[in-house]
């Protein structure tokens, strides 16, 4: 129960409180978290905070109304992509407004679902089936506090009806995301003198070669594409988007590292071409580099692998967005979420949320005012179904 003289906030008021946290993957996000407790506590509403093995970052829980079945659960990631690089034009940790635009890190991808439902919380009063909200850390680099968040749900929480997760897409129903497996490769040399390239291997050479094999294998996936598939790209990517290596210009270098994502779409198995991308790097090249050098290696390290979204179109969750929106069809997205890792555990998924993916991770990114309205009368309708 809502206790005298607890804060109230418009969605616009609580999407500002939120972005002034600057919850960048590679910080702690528990002041965001702790800001969530507290605003929940003054309206009688119990969380519970699901830890990360370091200690300085949390998932979050919690249910508004009767804990029982048909619950709903607004799925959000509090954490943001880094500013640095980006050529700001206002404050990325201050909501400013220009031209029906809310603009700050985070606005669209993802704090803005999250504030319109905190913000709503004063309207759950008379809820008959409740809401949860859960609130996950580090989505932005592989969606790697979800999973013991998604845990504990299933063990603590009655029957789910439906999960939406709250993504930007505009608010349309989204019912299909690619999968994305995340891995660095690293590559050890042997130095010499340039000049003498028979006697040296070398690692930035050596990267660039297997790199060449991911463009390869990308370009053989969009030979044989299904232009119907509704994802766009129509085919699987296999990407590098990091390099690091070499000393100096007469050096062969002894050491390169570089990160790699692939993403599919469905019926498309990531783990396939990590395989083959596998067994090009230690059945062709690294016997090369072995025979001019035993001390040389090449080193794959896995850091996530998030699973794809595919929901049937009769689905509980997916009926349900589809009824709240008004919509009578569904979109797929090319980008990965936490949606694939509801759904493989078992929970009814829909996903849908405020502003456009377009301007995710962008400097000067931003939200519009219509977009956080849209988002705002979808959830008051969910309000209003769970309370019926």
């Amino acid at each position: 129960m809502t206790k005298t003289g607890a804060p109230r906030y418009t969605p616009r008021e609580m999407l500002d409180a939120l972005v002034a946290f600057p919850t960048v993957s590679s910080e702690s996000n528990l002041a965001l978290i702790t800001f969530v407790e507290e605003y929940l506590s003054t309206h009688g509403v119990e969380t519970h905070r699901v830890m990360s093995d370091c200690g300085t970052k949390a998932n979050l829980y919690a249910t508004v109304g009767p804990m029982t079945s048909g619950g709903v659960v607004l799925s959000g990631h509090t954490d943001v992509v880094p500013i640095e690089g980006q050529d700001w034009h206002t404050d990325p940790f201050e909501l400013t407004e220009r031209d029906g635009l809310l603009y700050g890190r985070g606005t669209c991808d993802m704090k803005a679902f999250s504030a319109i439902g905190l913000a709503l919380v004063p309207e759950m009063a008379n809820l008959k089936r409740p809401i949860h909200f859960a609130l996950s850390y580090d989505e932005e680099i592989g969606c790697l506090g979800a999973p013991r968040l998604i845990d504990t749900l299933q063990d603590e929480l009655p029957p789910i009806h439906a999960v939406f997760v709250g993504e930007p897409t505009s608010m349309r129903v989204v019912t299909g995301h690619k999968s994305i497996l995340h891995f660095d490769t690293y590559v050890t040399g042997h130095e010499a003198h340039s000049s003498q390239q028979h006697r040296g291997v070398s690692a930035v050479m050596v990267a660039g070669r297997l790199i060449n094999w991911l463009g390869e294998r990308q370009r053989e996936n969009a030979r044989s594409a299904d232009p119907d598939c509704g994802f766009e790209p129509p085919y699987s990517t296999l990407h590098c988007g990091v390099v690091h290596g070499g000393t100096a210009h007469n050096i062969t270098a002894r050491d390169c590292g570089f990160v790699t994502d692939i993403r599919t779409v469905p019926g498309d198995d990531p783990k396939t071409f990590y395989a083959e991308f596998e067994a090009f790097a230690r059945e062709v090249v690294e016997p090369e580099m072995h025979a001019i050098s035993a001390d040389t290696e090449i080193r794959i390290e896995i850091h996530a692998d998030v699973p794809g979204f595919d929901a049937p179109a009769d689905s509980e969750a997916v009926r349900l967005a589809k009824q709240l929106s008004g919509q009578n069809d569904t979109d797929v997205v090319p980008f990965a979420a936490e949606s694939g890792q509801f759904q493989q555990a078992g929970f009814s998924v829909a996903m849908c949320g405020p502003g456009s993916i377009d301007q995710a991770h962008q400097p000067d990114e931003y939200i519009s005012i219509a977009q956080l309205d849209e988002g705002t009368e979808f959830l008051r309708r969910l309000i209003a179904h769970q309370s019926a």
